[in-house]
């Protein structure tokens, strides 16, 4: 920092100026616009500074300070008039300010003055200046202060008792100020958002996993020791791998753990000594606040131990009343909005639990924890602004339940978030530790087979809510089968479940919107009949370039016809050596035609559908088409190019970084898909700057830039078995690469060089060449890999600064032992998990599926035999179509299916491929009936399996899996099936079907000679016998719970399943 004279200053403080003189300027203004409503008309501002205390508080003259001066000043009194501002402090602290002075000037016109209190001067004689400063304005000055502040120290208190017996008039400013820090700026909106990062990471990453930790393990600790670990956790972030300074960085209060019966919503609460009361029934709610830079943020949730149905009843109307309010908070609505919001919903949801709402939705939060004239309840009319913070909380106190111990029957329940009020909505900075009922709510029932089971753990299945995995191991030995075929059907409940609330809120959509009509704009080829060229003589076919027209002779005239309306061109001569050009134009009512506004514009219209030109001329009629097809091929490039682009989504530019001395930089890379153009590809550069990746090569026309905000998955991919190291990014928005438009681009390194040897002989493993190229190959692919991962670990650390913690954004690698080989497009590829998504990186088109996005799996053609099975897909979005991968090898089946349950997706398996655009169809037309049908469960091939003598037909959307004995019936039927079969099915009589079914080989083989003694074919060869009794029996092979035929006239064929 830099002294007023120039001279370096040894101090570690330095002011922000910039700050400093545009703040200055804001209280200015605010004073001079509001002087009247919310200043008192105050002609001078006194704000006295306490000393520095070790207590917690939040004082209105310790927020200005911070405020304005970047640092609290204690025991310093500050007094702002129009033309001067007085500081009266100690000597150490006026050498910091003396910097001020030129910026006050500049910014208000106010000249700073500076009243040094000596050591042993008591500041008596410097406030009577102050005072008589104050005297010499205009009229009868008021004088505003904080009169809710009570003085501490010697040095205010006299000034109290001075300002009081000046006989000026005072005021109180309080809301005046409150309404100055209301309204954040950007540097204040980067510090709550920092520190709103470090309560919730606490929240997510410590005080979470401990309580799962103290109740799994059944351990007794107090809520103060509780309260003691995670106050460390906010003041030292490194030990939760939060990048934050330990000196930058504060509580708010005291963090809150309470339970056992007992519970105080309000901020001022405290942990107590009692021990965490975690039994059946019981409630905790977590309370956690910390400051960087001072700026507050908070955090509230409440765990639900073996919930019953009203507690976990009451929480989810606490948690949509919270989201409510949250939504309301949006710039123009008034404060009491949010307040009345959430109220509207418990009152729609369960009336009863409106008494036990909390009066308030939460306050303005920012230097103070709770700011004043911003407490979000209905009497507040204050409106909302971009840039206000809030703290919004929201409650159920006092609450009752039926259980047999004391400390279960009261509970209260509590959820608060730090939100900023956006432009484009409520920015919920605490997002990172979720409030879902499924992530709150634990089950800790044991259900022991030798000893009775302990009431306190005891829960019926009709209370049971959707819980996480249950932490502690069950003492029975239950094989890893059993367990996931448990963990599954809890699945398929949590699925049904919010099936049934996406498909009641619309959420599905309805209609088939998978393909939109093609819109052009009106062909104009020429304006007036001015503009057409000027005739050459002869009537010929002429193609103009210039106007995207073609010019026919007709009836003596010359024809203009825009190129866009030629659909074909074709040329042919026969044996006379006459040559004929057929011209086809697109013309309206076609098949195929694109649709046109012309043909809506001329209804009544007559068109042209084809001409035909004959000439002697060959050499003329095959210029004329090479003409009109390379004319045709360019406009339609340029206009599906032009097409593609108008349906981008516009994106900010790229800020790029100036002056950086180590860039983020990765050289010599190719880019996937590829700039056009004819010219030799180039290797180009991908640099990191300050919102987002450019790549570009040395032509100036190839560039691409990805910015940070429009990448929704990044991956890193080393080489190992593959020939190439990789950058993907899937993005969210299209973009185009070249005149590409995609979503996806990959900038790639072949780490190994293509050699062919010359001459084809074989050479030897002990070759000294060979072992050296080898051993070269192996440096390269290492230093490629380690140049990339320096990349991604640079990039990571970008992307973890407090900025970009809202985009959620972090290089992925591919798990490759959780891969299997599948056929997703028409090659096979190895397609391999992520921790969020399922990709294929490698060969085109590229594979990229977010997890979040799957509403179930459905593993088809899996049965006894087979050799590959296929795992088709199913999407949230029911107007997507299924993802089908084809031809998944069998062995993979087991690894599959242990990743989908580890990854929470619910998975069923059937014998056949399903329709699956019929089933969403049914879906989405009657929503209610699929959910009262049981939802997804009629792909439980299990439960199918139980049921007999059943329909196909009963239920549109819910086939049966059929046996193997069964799967010849005749489908025929002029109703639509709902399974794809690429094979024949034989008809099969009814008397047939009424045989017992597992007969042995021996009896077999015994019919199989009876049928053929009747029909006197006993003179059938031994092979043709042996080929009967082949057939015969492979019916056999999978016997179902129905009756089967045993004629081989009658059997089923094996299921080919699709290709």
């Amino acid at each position: 920092m830099s002294a007023a004279n120039g001279k370096p200053s040894t101090s570690p403080y330095q002011i922000n100026l910039e700050n400093f003189a545009k703040r200055l300027k804001a209280l200015y203004g605010n004073w001079k616009a509001n002087k009247s409503d919310l200043w008192g008309d105050a002609g001078a501002l006194a704000i006295a500074t306490p000393p520095a205390s070790e207590d917690l508080r939040y004082l209105k003259s310790s927020a200005l300070n911070m405020w304005l001066l970047g640092y609290e000043f204690p025991e310093t009194i500050m007094v702002f008039t129009v033309k001067h501002i007085h500081f009266l402090c100690s000597q150490k602290k006026a050498l910091l300010l003396e910097v001020v002075k030129n910026a006050a000037k500049d910014a208000v016109g106010a000249d700073v003055l500076m009243h040094v209190k000596g050591k042993g001067d008591d500041g008596s004689s410097l406030m009577d200046t102050i005072l008589k400063s104050v005297r010499a304005l205009e009229g009868e000055p008021v004088v505003g202060y904080l009169s809710k502040e009570a003085p501490e120290g010697a040095l205010l208190e006299m000034w109290v008792e001075k300002l009081k017996n000046s006989g000026l008039t005072l005021t109180d400013v309080t809301n005046g100020l409150s309404d100055l820090f209301a309204v954040k700026d950007g540097g204040e909106l980067v510090n709550v958002k920092k520190a709103a990062f470090l309560t919730a990471s606490v929240m997510k990453t410590h005080v979470v996993p401990k309580l799962e930790k103290v109740i799994d393990e059944e351990k007794k600790v107090a809520h103060s020791a509780l309260m003691d670990e995670a106050e460390k956790m906010i003041l030292e972030p490194s030990k939760i791998k939060i990048k934050l300074k330990a000196e930058n960085v504060d509580i708010c209060y005291p963090p809150i753990i309470q339970s056992g019966g007992k519970f105080d919503l309000r901020p001022s609460a405290s942990s107590n000594d009692d021990l965490l009361y975690y039994d059946p029934g019981s409630v905790i709610i977590c309370a956690v606040g910390s400051r960087y830079n001072s700026y507050c943020s908070n955090i509230a949730r409440t765990i639900l131990i073996d919930a019953n149905q009203n507690q976990s009843e009451a929480y989810e109307v606490l948690h949509k009343a919270h989201d409510a309010a949250i939504a309301a908070l949006k710039p123009g609505n008034k404060a009491s909005a949010v307040y009345m919001a959430a109220s509207a919903v418990v009152e729609k949801e369960k009336p009863e639990l409106v008494k036990n709402l909390t009066k308030s939705a939460g306050t303005g939060i920012g230097l103070e924890f709770r700011e004043t004239g911003l407490n979000l309840n209905a009497k507040n009319e204050k409106e909302l602004k971009i840039g206000m913070v809030f703290n919004v909380v929201l409650g159920f106190q006092n609450l009752t339940t039926q259980a047999s111990n004391p400390k279960s029957q009261n509970f209260s329940l509590l959820l608060a978030d730090t939100v900023i009020v956006a432009e484009k909505g409520p920015e919920i900075t605490t997002s990172l530790s979720s409030k879902l009922l499924k992530d709150i709510a634990y089950s800790f029932n044991e259900e022991e087979e030798e000893e009775p089971p302990r009431a306190k753990r005891r829960v019926s299945e009709a209370e049971a809510v959707p819980t996480k995995t249950t932490l502690r191991s069950d003492h029975g030995e239950i094989n890893r089968e059993e367990l996931r075929r448990q963990h599954q059907a809890e699945l398929a409940r949590q699925k049904n479940e919010e099936t049934a609330r996406r498909l009641a809120g619309g959420g599905a959509g309805a209609g088939d919107n998978r393909s939109s009509g093609r819109s052009s704009t009106e062909l104009v080829a020429y304006k007036s009949v001015n503009d057409l060229p000027p005739p050459r003589g002869e009537m010929m076919i002429q193609v103009d370039q210039k106007n995207e027209a073609i010019l026919l002779p007709i009836y003596g005239s010359m024809v203009p016809f825009h190129i866009a309306t030629v659909k074909t061109i074709t040329s042919q001569s026969d044996t006379n050596r006459n040559c004929y050009i057929r011209i086809i134009f697109n013309v309206p009512g076609t098949p195929f035609s694109p649709h046109d506004a012309n043909s809506l514009k001329n209804q009544g219209a007559i068109y042209v559908k084809e001409v035909s030109f004959r000439s002697k001329d060959p050499r003329h009629v095959n210029e004329v088409v090479a003409q009109i097809k390379t004319l045709r091929r360019q406009v339609a490039a340029r206009e599906s190019e032009r097409a593609e682009r108008a349906t981008l989504v516009t994106q900010e530019k790229l800020v790029v970084a100036m002056n950086r001395s180590k860039p983020i930089r990765l050289s010599d890379l190719w880019v996937r898909p590829a700039f056009s153009g004819r010219g030799r590809k180039l290797p180009g550069t991908l640099e990191a700057h300050m919102n987002g990746f450019r790549f570009s090569t040395s032509r100036s026309d190839e560039r691409v830039d990805i910015l940070f905000a429009n990448i929704k998955h990044a991956f890193f991919q080393p080489a190992e078995n593959e020939m190439i190291t990789l950058l993907h990014f899937h993005l969210h928005n299209h973009i185009m690469v070249g005149n590409k438009k995609t979503k996806d681009v990959q900038f790639y390194v072949e780490v190994m060089e293509v050699v062919q040897t010359l001459g084809g002989s074989r050479r030897s493993a002990y070759d000294p060449d060979e072992i050296e190229e080898e051993q070269r190959e192996r440096d390269r692919k290492n230093k490629i890999n380690m140049d990339f991962q320096n990349f991604v670990n640079r990039v990571n650390e970008l992307w973890g600064m407090p900025q970009f913690k809202d985009l959620d954004l972090e290089f992925d690698m591919p798990l490759r032992e959780l891969g299997f080989h599948g056929v997703p497009y028409k090659a096979s590829a190895f397609i391999v998990p992520t921790s969020s998504c399922l990709v294929e990186l490698i060969e085109t088109p590229f594979l990229v599926i977010t997890l979040s996005e799957i509403e179930i799996v459905n593993l088809e053609r899996v049965g006894f035999g087979q050799k590959n099975f296929d795992m088709t897909i199913v999407f949230k979005d029911f107007k997507k179509d299924v993802f089908r991968i084809d031809s998944v090898p069998t062995t993979s089946l087991e690894s599959i299916k242990e990743w989908l349950d580890t990854t929470d997706i619910k998975y069923y398996e059937s014998r056949l491929n399903l329709h699956w655009r019929a089933i969403l169809k049914t879906i989405t037309d009657d929503p209610k009936k699929f959910i009262e049908d049981g939802g997804w469960e009629f792909l439980n091939m299990d439960a199918s399996d139980s049921e007999t003598d059943e329909s196909e037909s009963d239920k549109g959307y819910e086939p049966s899996d059929v046996e193997a004995e069964s799967e010849s019936e005749d489908e025929a039927s002029d109703s639509e099936s709902l399974v794809e079969s690429d094979e024949d099915e034989e008809e099969e009589d009814e008397e047939e079907e009424e045989e017992e079914e597992g007969k042995t080989w021996e009896e077999l083989e015994r019919e199989a000679s009876n049928a053929d003694r009747e029909r006197g074919d006993e003179s059938d060869s031994e092979e043709e016998r042996r080929k009967r009794k082949m057939k015969a029996s492979f019916g056999k092979s999978r016997p179902g719970p129905g009756p089967s035929s045993s004629s081989g006239s009658s059997l089923a064929k094996r299921h080919k399943g699709r290709r």
